[in-house]
């Protein structure tokens, strides 16, 4: 064990668990809150499980491979060229629907925030493109300056999610924390999906750990199970001084389309952790949209076989970020459907079913060998396989207004 928990695991672990927390914990307490902290709890083990299995199953597909490669290549050699052209589609989909997601958050959150420095009323939508237009800037610039403010900001981000534990849980009231409602709980899943998500990392993860795939398999238990943690402190906070129902409750905030610390923040107006909440849910929008913005332009930019330099970059952001902005604009309320879209659909194809059916089709059909396995054999891909499927038909049902409760 001490040979395997290197530096560089470590370091693992904390790219892993820094890919899972982000913009989705703004979601997530409203989604969860629905049924209840102790429902919610066996929901969010069985995503945690779920997800993390399917990283496994995706470094043992990697172990087929020397050199760096991505999701899609293994999709091309597993299933052939529908493959390649479904991952491909799927990745595009995802990082869309993310960012329509976090722009559309952002309106809430930067409204309040240009009306405080303005000193006058703001609209959201307004705050949304101002947001697009400063931080899309940044991206402009490449990775380097995304990455040394993207430091600054998690700092921030973990500094205010500290301060809000420390000030919040003696606020916490116990008897809000046994609201149960299980008819709610099948809703939680996509934002669950979505908020352990970091599949796309593992490819870059496996170069970056000499592709010693028993380490990778330790990083990606290590990192998950810290995003885990810090999911389940948030959730306990939450759920423990928001009341379920009543203005501004949890099930208002829901139908409202309103971000968690939004509630937090009205329901604790007056006292510090309003402004740490706020502070929290700010850093929180733009790292993820950030990191978020960058991997997309980055994508599009392989996809067609560009470099992305300075000459290709101005038309590049706008192809990643004009068609995000004009959603969010055309509803600003979406902030929980471009979440549920983008778990329910995107992440669970392309991070749930697919690395199942990889592994089956390397394992029975085409007999390739890797140094890493994943144990639980045919059952466990097809137990996986079913997750994924009743999730995905949940949410296609949703897009047409039927919902499973």
């Amino acid at each position: 064990m001490k040979k395997l928990l290197t530096g560089r695991v470590f370091g693992g672990m904390l790219l892993v668990a820094g890919s899972c927390i982000g913009a989705g914990m703004l979601a997530l307490p409203i989604t969860t809150g629905l049924s209840g902290f102790f429902p919610s709890l066996s929901m969010m083990l069985l995503s945690w499980g779920f997800m993390t299995f399917t990283a496994l199953l995706l470094v043992e597909v990697n172990g087929w491979f020397k050199g760096q490669i991505n999701l899609i290549s293994m999709a091309g050699k597993a299933i052939g060229t529908i493959g390649r052209v479904a991952s491909w589609i799927l990745y595009l989909f995802l990082f869309y629907s993310l960012l329509v997601a976090y722009i559309a958050g952002s309106g809430t959150i930067f409204s309040g925030f240009l009306s405080y420095i303005t000193g006058g009323p703001v609209p959201e939508w307004s705050a949304s493109v101002f947001f697009v237009i400063l931080f899309g800037t940044v991206v402009y610039f490449g990775t380097k300056p995304v990455d040394l403010f993207n430091r600054l900001l998690m700092f921030g981000l973990i500094l205010t999610y500290l301060v809000m534990v420390f000030i919040g849980l003696e606020r916490v009231k116990p008897h809000f924390l046994l609201h149960a409602d299980p008819a709610y709980m099948v809703i939680s899943l996509p934002v669950l999906i979505v908020s352990f998500g970091f599949h796309n990392m593992i490819p870059s993860l496996t170069t970056y750990l000499q592709n010693d795939l028993k380490k990778m398999r330790l990083t990606i238990l290590g990192g998950s199970v810290i995003a885990l943690f810090v999911y389940l402190i948030w959730e306990l906070i939450f759920m423990g001084i928001i009341p379920f129902g009543g203005e501004n409750g949890i099930l208002d905030t829901y139908n409202k389309g309103e971000e968690a610390t939004r509630a937090l923040g009205t329901a604790l107006k007056g006292s510090k952790i309003y402004i740490f909440a706020n502070a929290f849910a700010f850093f929180a929008i733009i790292t993820s949209f950030l990191a978020q913005s960058l991997t997309l332009m980055h994508f599009i930019a392989d996809g067609i076989k560009i470099k992305p330099t300075k000459m290709h970059s101005a038309w590049l952001i706008l192809v990643t970020l004009i068609p995000p902005l004009f959603f969010a604009l055309l509803n600003p309320k979406i902030f929980y459907r471009a979440l549920g879209f983008a778990g329910g659909i995107c992440a669970v194809l392309l991070f749930g079913i697919l690395p199942a059916v990889m592994a089956w089709v390397g394992r029975y059909k085409k007999k390739i060998s890797s140094s890493y396995h994943v144990t639980g054999g045919k059952a466990s891909l097809v137990l996986a396989s079913l997750f994924a499927s009743f999730i995905l038909i949940q949410e296609i049902l949703k897009l047409f207004g039927i919902v499973i409760k």
